[in-house]
């Protein structure tokens, strides 16, 4: 399958109608005003990667943007980590993702927030950056190189666009070993479109696009912690919030949310972040 034909798939899986309008009936069911948010109020669905606005927050410590820094989103969903950099940072963030949908609801979410003057999105594909050589004062990327299946290709495009010494943050789930994983995932229904690699394999893609990798983080532990609370709340008969990274995964969510916690807990699949420096 071509690059274009993988593109395309990625986006439908990840694409549906009305994510909007049911994003903001969960909002009402649990008690927000949808005509006063705060982004705050949005990040049990817009934070779409292991650990929320928690993982969100622990990336954005170490890399320690500054006001009106201009920071690029590889992949941003619905808008979630943009919003939070933008508002807590005070940066400029601009978005590219492949899925139009999450690109116009993360639009419409940025407005309703307030916060339309400091980020922006765009329909793109993270293998063809559509912006200038350095034009970036740092970037991130979450959870999306599973879904990319030339990395090297990736990483080259983020180096080109970013400046010299400034950074990049990679926060994905990685393999460990030889086992391979069960779908449906959270990044795809089938092997078919899901590119899960190895840490040497992104640190080679890194180191040759033109990165130093200044710090490594292996997250499986936090991730396994964050699944046993919530199986125990469960346990004690708490009900599941109306709003969640359910309403991304569509009717399978169940299944998916179980192989992911399965995956984890038997070490094949552990969420990892890689702190770099454009040389």
């Amino acid at each position: 399958m071509n690059r274009q034909a993988i593109e395309r798939r990625v986006a439908r899986h990840y694409g549906q109608t009305d994510l909007e309008t049911a994003i903001l009936n969960a909002l009402v069911a649990s008690g927000k005003d949808i005509n006063r948010l705060e982004s705050s109020d949005l990040s049990p669905v817009d934070e779409f990667h292991t650990g929320g606005r928690e993982a969100t927050k622990d990336i954005a410590a170490q890399l320690k943007f500054a006001p009106n820094m201009h920071i690029l989103d590889v992949g941003c969903g619905i808008g979630g980590a943009s919003r939070f950099f933008a508002e807590q940072y005070r940066c400029r963030v601009t978005g590219i993702d492949l899925t139009p949908e999450f690109v116009r609801t993360a639009e419409s979410l940025a407005r309703r927030v307030g916060l339309e003057g400091r980020v922006t999105y765009r329909q793109a594909s993270a293998l063809d950056i559509p912006f200038e050589a350095g034009s970036f004062d740092g970037a991130y990327m979450m959870h999306v190189g599973m879904n990319i299946e030339d990395k090297p290709k990736l990483f080259a495009e983020v180096r080109r666009v970013l400046k010299k010494g400034l950074l990049f943050a990679v926060y994905d789930v990685m393999k460990r070993g030889d086992a391979e994983p069960t779908f449906p995932l959270p990044c795809a229904m089938t092997a078919e479109t899901a590119f899960i690699a190895t840490v040497p394999d992104y640190r080679r893609g890194l180191e040759a696009a033109g990165f130093d990798i200044v710090q490594e983080r292996d997250r499986l532990e936090v991730a396994r912690e964050l699944f046993r609370q919530q199986k125990a709340r469960a346990a004690e008969g708490d009900q599941p919030s109306p709003l969640g990274i359910h309403l991304l995964l569509k009717d399978v969510a169940p299944q998916i949310l179980a192989n992911t916690v399965g995956l984890f807990e038997r070490g094949v699949l552990a969420p990892t972040e890689l702190i770099c420096r454009a040389r």
